[in-house]
């Protein structure tokens, strides 16, 4: 007398057990074309901007569009990066960003602190203020940035960027921060001051290095912010040699028109530089983001 396992082929599956497994692959499939259907939304006018950056110029602008790219040519990223104020542009947009980025962490990580570890008065309106400046739009904020920075002389100057990047950069940096480090134990802190650190150092030793991912994925939305920036940079910086990346993609369009093609190749350049540091450390952004939200 033979008996079936639930693990060989004649085996009876429940009706219960069989309905599940149906329900579970279809829930699955449903996810699958829900990522698919957004996959191809969201990478349609990236892969559109660099088919339209390999076209020669009579092909770009075709009534019927030329779906892939042939014959393939690289004379509008020739004539991209010959563009008048290309190497400034680059050069000044990183400078701003590096700046930005470190200055941020480096203010964000001890207003963070403070906000997590400390109970101090208008600890509550602080964290309000946080929000809600993070609320208001940022068109809303370039004319009282710009008359400020006229002020303290400060207009077409580097700094000056810099100062106006960071008004809305720490909010944010600041409220992600504060969620890492909520997360951290507080007693490893006390643990270090009962070992003879004091606090600074309790936080550069034990605090810093745990919320260490954290960093690594707010630096890359606070270097996104900044590099993608156009309205606060082409307000505040009124010289061409003074203009950041994105306003040089400007220079492509003129009373003539718009250069459709070397544009696409200009932000195809510009869009690089994140693009290879978002891959280079992508595994370090997806730790972080997991780390901020699972309590320690």
């Amino acid at each position: 007398m033979s008996v079936l396992t639930a693990g060989s082929p004649g085996a009876t599956e429940r009706p219960g057990a069989r309905a599940a497994r149906r329900k579970r692959a279809r829930r699955r499939r449903g996810y699958n074309l829900v990522a698919g259907v957004a996959i191809v939304l969201i990478g349609f006018p990236v892969y559109w901007m660099v088919a339209t950056a390999l076209k020669p110029g009579d092909k770009s602008l075709t009534p019927v569009p030329q779906w892939f790219p042939w014959p393939l040519t690289m004379d509008n990223f020739s004539a991209a990066v010959h563009k008048d104020f290309f190497l400034s542009s680059l050069r000044n947009s990183a400078i701003v960003v590096v700046s930005v980025v470190v200055l941020s962490l480096l203010v964000a990580s001890l207003a963070a602190l403070a906000v997590a570890r400390f109970n101090f008065r208008g600890r509550a309106l602080f964290i309000i203020a946080i929000i809600g400046v993070q609320m208001v739009p940022l068109a809303g904020l370039v004319i009282p940035l710009f008359r400020l920075l006229a002020t303290a002389g400060l207009t077409n100057r580097i700094p000056g960027l810099v100062l106006a990047y960071l008004t809305f950069v720490l909010p944010f940096v600041v409220w992600t921060l504060r969620g890492f480090i909520i997360n951290i134990p507080v007693e490893l802190e006390e643990a270090a001051l009962v070992d003879g650190c004091s606090r600074i150092s309790a936080f550069f030793r034990i605090t810093l290095p745990l919320i260490a991912p954290g960093l690594v994925a707010t630096g890359i939305f606070a270097f996104v912010l900044a590099w993608n920036d156009f309205l606060l940079a082409v307000t505040i910086m009124q010289n061409n040699q003074d203009y950041t990346a994105t306003v040089w993609l400007s220079f492509f369009t003129n009373r003539q028109g718009t250069s459709y093609p070397q544009l696409m190749a200009a932000s195809t350049i510009i869009a690089l530089p994140v693009v290879v540091f978002f891959m280079a450390i992508q595994h370090r952004v997806a730790s972080g983001l997991t780390a901020g939200a699972v309590k320690g």
